[in-house]
């Protein structure tokens, strides 16, 4: 983490959003209709004109607002509070069961239905004999 950046660093701004989006520079630059090296002037830029700053903000799916509170502090946090490795917070985003738990269950619930299903038979069979022996 930069402590060093400035907070009013809008190219940088930019670039941190980029980034966390995935895009290249060259992406960007064909998304607002300019050069690879315009996008990297504007990313090292201190300031952005007002349109510029629209046009890119489009291209991001980011409002200008967005870019202009953008906090990688804020990212981090974000990030940090919501993913968890461990299976003990209320938030998981992890596997919750056991794959092999679900296909016993599974072989156990088609036992018990052959079971069912047998028992019919025979129920069946045993009606049908009654009423052969009359």
């Amino acid at each position: 983490m930069n402590t060093t950046e400035k907070a009013g660093h809008i190219g940088r701004k930019i670039s941190k959003i980029r980034e966390l989006r995935g895009m290249k520079q060259e992406a960007l630059a064909m998304a607002i209709g300019v050069s690879q090296q315009t996008v990297s002037n504007i990313e090292n830029s201190e300031t952005v004109e007002e349109t510029v700053l629209q046009k890119v903000a489009d291209a991001l799916e980011v409002t200008v607002e967005g870019i202009k509170n953008f906090s990688e502090e804020a990212v981090l946090n974000i990030i940090g509070n919501t993913y968890n490795v461990d299976n003990s917070s209320a938030v998981n985003y992890g596997c919750t069961f056991n794959p092999l738990d679900k296909v016993i269950a599974l072989f156990e619930e088609k036992e018990k239905l052959y079971e069912r299903l047998l028992k019919a038979e025979q129920d069946k069979v045993a009606y049908l004999e009654r009423l052969m022996a009359k």
